[in-house]
């Protein structure tokens, strides 16, 4: 059992409540992962998108850093449609900065999701290496990704989603995979330079420009369910996706999940990780917005998060958006993969570090601690596993007759502490 150090006697009288676990209920319409390769040859066996597929054709499809359900599925199911038409897919890296800014950083991202060579039975081109194809209305240069400018077409894989740092008609989407995804580091850190403030304005104004300049083909969006799981797979010509994805934006933000109690005293996220959201914790869910440019979520005084998920590779962005933090956070991070998607989207408050403890239990006891006008013997402590998947769920005790009283949160254990380990860690 390790020594404790005396910061740590500040806050060791501190009680952590009590905690029960609750199953949160939402709509879940939801496609199957045995359908969706015939959902997606029926949609692309239509005219308008088939016959943009011609043999002979090098065809590049977009992939990008995100945790999507069925991504390396999905991507596959695109490669194997343009094979049936005789033309030659290649798998495109479209995530900006991501993956340390590093071709190799970005190839590596994608194969943790399952999108290797040998799975979608393509070729992976990945470059950071982009090329002029025109300017924007404002006279600005667009580039892209060279290797998919240089294509005989190109086909959006990405989901539809809320943005976790501004509003606007086209926010985590088609337009955004274009702007900045294909961008790469170059197109992502022009596009930023403006401001979240801006991005509502940047994300369309570029992406229409990659219509008129590039060869875009057409999309295939998905848009995922509370549970993380897809729902919708749509194919949107180049022609049409102004027009169809702000709809399709509000489609995802009713399919949203959500924390069921609107605030808490402190807030306790067992993992963060750029899987689960670019911010590290999903703002959409845990409050903790980057910019002032996008509100929702829970509301808390404090924010605890106990480790990273393996997936992120050391990446800890959205850390500095806690208010606690434990020292194996700490030693897991990897500053070269954090910093550059910071500076290119000109966002620092997610890579600062803040307060670290050795264990489990004193995180959660300084974020108690130091909360103000508060019932320190009885606070209000929701806990998460990620901002992703919040099916399950544990809330103190203070939340229980609000809890049998909710339709929506099903009870699944009775309130009791948490079980820590002789050095102060969650079991």
């Amino acid at each position: 059992m390790r020594e404790r150090p005396f910061v740590a006697d500040l806050v060791s009288d501190q009680t952590i409540p009590k905690m029960f676990k609750v199953k949160q209920v939402f709509p879940r319409p939801k496609i199957e992962p045995e359908e969706i390769p015939g959902i997606i040859e029926s949609l692309l066996s239509q005219e308008k998108f088939s016959s943009k597929v011609k043999p002979g054709m090098r065809i590049a499809i977009t992939a990008g850093s995100r945790g999507i359900a069925n991504v390396a599925l999905t991507t596959k199911c695109i490669a194997d449609f343009v094979r049936s038409r005789g033309a030659h897919p290649f798998i495109v890296p479209a995530m900006g900065s991501h993956g340390g800014a590093t071709a190799e950083g970005q190839r590596a991202i994608l194969e943790g999701y399952g999108i290797t060579e040998d799975y979608v039975g393509c070729p992976i081109i990945s470059s950071m290496e982009v090329k002029k194809i025109g300017v924007n209305e404002e006279g600005m240069d667009v580039f892209i990704d060279k290797n998919a400018a240089e294509s005989d077409g190109i086909i959006l894989g990405c989901r539809i989603k809320p943005h976790t740092a501004f509003r606007g008609p086209y926010e985590s989407g088609i337009m955004k995979m274009m702007a900045i995804g294909l961008g790469k580091q170059h197109g992502a850190e022009v596009c930023h330079e403006a401001g979240f403030k801006n991005m509502a304005k940047y994300v369309p104004m570029f992406g229409r420009a990659i219509i008129k300049n590039a060869p875009i083909l057409f999309a295939v969006p998905t848009i995922e369910n509370a549970y993380d799981e897809t729902c919708k797979i749509i194919a949107v010509n180049a022609e049409e996706i102004i027009e169809k994805e702000p709809p399709l934006l509000q489609e995802a933000f009713a399919n949203m999940p959500r924390i069921l109690v609107d605030s808490c005293d402190v807030l306790v996220v067992d993992q963060i990780g750029k899987n689960f959201s670019g911010d590290g914790m999903d703002p959409n869910i845990t409050g903790t917005f980057c910019t002032p440019y996008a509100t929702g979520g829970i509301r808390s005084q404090r924010v605890c998060v106990l480790d990273l998920s393996p997936e992120t590779h050391g990446n800890g962005i959205g850390l500095g958006y806690s208010s606690a933090t434990t020292k194996r956070v700490f030693d897991q991070l990897d500053l070269s993969s954090m910093y550059p998607n910071a500076i290119t989207c000109t966002v620092l408050g997610g890579v600062r570090i803040p307060i670290v403890m050795e264990s489990d239990r004193e995180a959660i006891q300084v974020c108690i601690r130091t909360c103000n006008e508060i019932d320190k013997k009885n606070p209000r402590v929701v806990r998460i596993p990620n901002s992703l998947h919040i099916e399950h769920i544990m809330l103190s005790e203070s939340y229980y007759e609000e809890a049998k009283n909710n339709p929506n949160l099903i009870i699944e254990s009775e309130p009791e502490y948490l079980p820590f380990d002789e050095d102060g860690n969650l079991w």
